[in-house]
């Protein structure tokens, strides 16, 4: 942390950034360290932040300042830190990836296991639920006030699917009571982001559940989202969030996978596990990253190659489990 610290405090310039199709954790984590620095460590008036991120759910725009954050990513500018945030390797960061190569300094804090430690300075906690939960660590807990508290307990809740997951730890737990104990509406944060949901969510959720396939004798649930379909329904990828969730939950499966096409021979998967299967190993291999219980990669072919090579992966790691299928 005191390494962070002086690379903050002597940069005249810093960019913040996360990962493609910001999650809680990714904007929840990005808006902390924003308004933390801005209020804190912001001491010379011309040191330049800046926060870049894909656009985010629109239920995240209560966080303060959420209205500084920028799509515009401003790759002629060379800064003097990067601070990457819940970001597994370099290609996650986007349109932020040209600064995070011309950046003098580089920080990276994340949580996932598949992090690849691609910046100068890495501090990566697998064992933490979240990014959110690390950031907590680092910050000096007296100065973090009430819009702070929110933005850290967003990523919680939301990378714990709150506090369901096996992630929540002890220490998890009391942080969360920390940060209520600032000032936090939990009950409207809980309700609004995470299990609110649209009428045309509602209707895409129905139909992901309808036409959903067990296989591997009733250890993996599949569904699939045609590039048609989400047309049909007006329906962009924040819609579907809470998805895969619904699936996993099924009785007797040990892993969910939904499957989003993206365009013509390209997919996005997402992959939840109950336990017994490490989703990560099978998205790692496919060039994506997560966690053990939950992962997620690109992929490229026909929709039935797609399936039956995740499938192979989780039907190997069910047999190694001594659950042949």
């Amino acid at each position: 942390m005191e390494n962070i610290l002086n690379a903050v405090q002597s940069a005249s310039s810093i960019a913040i950034a996360g990962h493609v199709r910001p999650d809680g954790d990714c904007v929840g984590s990005c808006l902390a360290l924003y308004n933390y620095l801005t209020k804190y460590v912001n001491y010379d008036w011309n040191k330049v932040i800046d926060l870049y991120l894909e656009p985010v759910p629109e239920t995240f725009t209560f966080l303060k300042n959420a209205d500084k954050i920028t799509s515009e990513y401003d790759t002629n500018m060379i800064y003097d830190l990067f601070l990457s945030l819940d970001c597994s390797s370099p290609d996650r960061l986007g349109g932020a990836l040209p600064i995070f190569e011309r950046a003098r300094k580089t920080i990276c804090v994340d949580h996932h296991i598949s992090n690849t430690r691609f910046a100068g300075t890495n501090l990566v906690v697998p064992d933490a639920s979240s990014t959110c939960e690390v950031l907590y660590t680092l910050l000096e807990e007296e100065k973090i006030d009430t819009a702070i508290a929110e933005c850290l307990y967003l990523g919680i809740i939301h990378d714990t699917g709150v506090f369901k997951h096996s992630n929540t730890s002890r220490q998890t737990m009391e942080i969360a009571g920390r940060l209520i104990e600032k000032g936090v509406n939990t009950s409207q944060i809980i309700d609004e982001t995470f299990y609110q949901k649209t009428y045309l969510q509602n209707q895409i959720l129905g139909r992901c559940l309808l036409e959903s396939i067990m296989v591997l004798d009733g250890r993996v649930i599949v569904s699939c989202v045609s590039r048609k379909i989400q047309d049909f329904y007006g329906v962009v990828p924040s819609d579907l969030d809470g998805v895969i969730d619904q699936l996993r939950i099924t009785k007797g499966v040990e892993a969910a996978i939904l499957i989003r096409e993206e365009e013509t021979q390209s997919y996005k998967v997402s992959m939840r596990s109950n336990g017994i299967l490490n989703v990560s190993k099978i998205a790692v291999y496919f060039g994506g990253g997560g966690h053990v219980k939950a992962a997620g990669c690109n992929m490229k072919g026909s929709l039935h190659d797609v399936i039956n090579n995740l499938l192979e992966h989780m039907a190997n790691q069910l047999e190694a489990a001594g659950r042949s299928v």
